[in-house]
């Protein structure tokens, strides 16, 4: 981590898998980057051409109201409007807009990550087609430990079972 002033841990703990994409949110850039997410969108906003649909998004209320359960955000205070997700390309087009040392360094680092991201999506791919290759070779017997490696290398669900009441509409 060459004179960076975030660590990758730091930023892969702000990479959220959303719309079956790698991206990092808004208030969670401007914390890397040592702004305030107002200002953060201003400098977005007054350069809007440079951020396509691919690039960055505005959350939906239902994905906002799933990463609020995720992150464990208070029920008071916060945002009145949606945050904006950026995808790896949309953090690279902030550089172009946020220019300073610090900006800089920080969208380095935060490259980086992305791509190590990337690499062990990639590793995992690998490894499930030989394992797959491996299956065909052997017979059942070994079932139950290929079965046992696919569950380790699926990742998390993001869908939880919601924790307290929930509400049945039992006219149905």
């Amino acid at each position: 981590m060459e004179n960076s002033p975030i660590s990758s841990d730091r930023i892969e703990a702000a990479i959220y898998r959303i719309r079956g994409q790698n991206v990092i949110m808004d208030a969670d850039l401007a914390k890397l980057y040592g702004v305030t997410t107002k200002v953060l969108l201003q400098s977005v906003k007054r350069n809007m051409a440079r951020f396509p649909a691919d690039f960055t998004f505005v959350l939906t209320r239902q994905e906002f109201t799933i990463l609020r359960s995720q992150i464990v955000t208070s029920s008071w205070g916060g945002r009145r409007t949606l945050p904006y997700a950026f995808t790896e390309q949309g953090v690279a087009m902030l550089s172009s807009v946020l220019r300073s040392e610090r900006a800089i360094a920080v969208n380095i680092q935060i490259m980086r990550t992305f791509v190590r991201i990337r690499r062990m999506i990639s590793n995992n791919e690998g490894l499930s087609r030989r394992l797959d290759a491996l299956e065909e070779k052997y017979d059942g017997q070994f079932k139950v430990v290929f079965d046992a490696i696919r569950q380790i290398m699926r990742p998390p669900n993001p869908k939880r079972n919601p924790i307290g009441f929930v509400k049945t509409d039992k006219s149905k």
